[in-house]
């Protein structure tokens, strides 16, 4: 994955994916070392939480209309952020914010808005892990447009659906979860991952944090529009909603979307992509670890099994084709879905 120059890569597990991001590697000057590191641990734990964040919110808030407010917040308080930064509102081309509004319905309505609506009945930890296999996913849809992947990354691809499939069919049976409920979360990954996918092959903006910012608004109009028809009321937001639920919202809006995407670009252009990709290891074991002991989500061992092949296999997947970008002097294409927020 670590490319020559230039290190092009799109989050999707986090939260609000930049749609594309091109970064000038720079090498971290020692004292640098300490911020890099603080940055990572911004990405982990805000990018970790943001399932523990959802499956609080959707206690009293019905799923879309929380998620539309969420992401419709992030991005007009980035895209304000950015206009008074720069004296001048962020623009795109027409094709341009096409591009972005077929993504960010892909990435944010069909991908977190599915993973918002499955965590009702779905455990956040549960959640994150099927969620993590997001690359795998990116790697089929690369396979069926003709692409044709090492021995190494196939087999990777096989192992992480044999984890998939475990917990699937097996991961939920303690927590009550059916099975439909964890393909509704798989479902939302796959979707992700053709966001994702698609975002590298359209006209997108080069300014990552105006095409994210432009991103949101869209998905959160997108969300919002989507509740109503579904038949969620406003009055539970405004009326009937918790205490913990509203607060969700803003942490999963100002920690999940703002901060951590701002960590995330300062660490492409100053840490190289391999530390950074760590985050697609680590937010998975971070929102097992807080839906266990915040919530009280039990933790199976056929659910740490499963999570673990997941995980091994996704870092299977990148290494492989990380080398396979290095022999051919191009990015690894799946290293743009790397990530576990992602979808959330």
């Amino acid at each position: 994955m670590d490319a020559a120059a230039v290190s092009e890569v799109r989050t999707v597990a986090g939260d609000a994916a930049p749609a594309r991001v091109v970064a000038p590697r720079r090498a971290a000057a020692p004292g640098a070392a300490r911020t890099v590191w603080i940055a990572l641990a911004i990405v982990y734990v805000a990018w970790g939480s943001t399932y523990l964040g959802i499956r609080v919110m959707d206690r009293t808030i019905p799923p879309f209309l929380g998620a539309g407010v969420r992401f419709l917040f992030a991005g007009a308080v980035m895209y304000a952020g950015l206009a008074l930064w720069r004296g001048r509102p962020p623009r795109v081309s027409p094709r341009e914010l096409g591009s972005l509004a077929v993504v960010s319905v892909l990435l944010l309505l069909a991908g977190n808005g599915g993973v918002t609506f499955a965590e009702r009945h779905v455990p956040s930890g549960l959640a994150a892990l099927l969620v993590a296999s997001m690359p795998l996913w990116i790697l089929v849809i690369r396979t069926l447009a003709g692409d044709r992947p090492r021995r190494a990354t196939l087999a990777g691809l096989a192992i992480g659906f044999v984890g998939v499939g475990l917990l699937v069919a097996r991961g939920g049976v303690q927590q009550g979860v059916s099975v439909g409920h964890m393909l509704f979360v798989v479902g939302a990954a796959s979707c992700w991952a053709l966001g994702s996918w698609l975002s590298g092959r359209l006209p997108m903006p080069a300014d990552a944090s105006a095409g994210t910012a432009i991103e949101m608004l869209i998905g959160g109009g997108a969300l919002l529009a989507l509740s109503p028809a579904v038949g969620e009321r406003w009055s539970a937001l405004t009326l009937h909603a918790s205490a913990d639920s509203l607060l969700a919202v803003g942490y999963l809006a100002v920690f999940g979307s703002i901060l951590a995407f701002t960590a995330y670009v300062w660490l492409l252009q100053h840490a190289p992509i391999s530390q950074v990709s760590t985050y697609a290891y680590v937010n998975p074991v971070v929102a097992v670890t807080l839906g266990a002991v915040i919530l009280g989500e039990p933790v199976s061992a056929v659910t740490l099994l499963g999570g673990a092949i997941i995980v091994t296999a996704v870092a299977v997947v990148i290494r492989s084709e990380g080398q396979r970008g290095r022999d051919s002097g191009k990015r690894a294409d799946v290293s743009s879905g790397i990530g576990s927020q992602g979808a959330a």
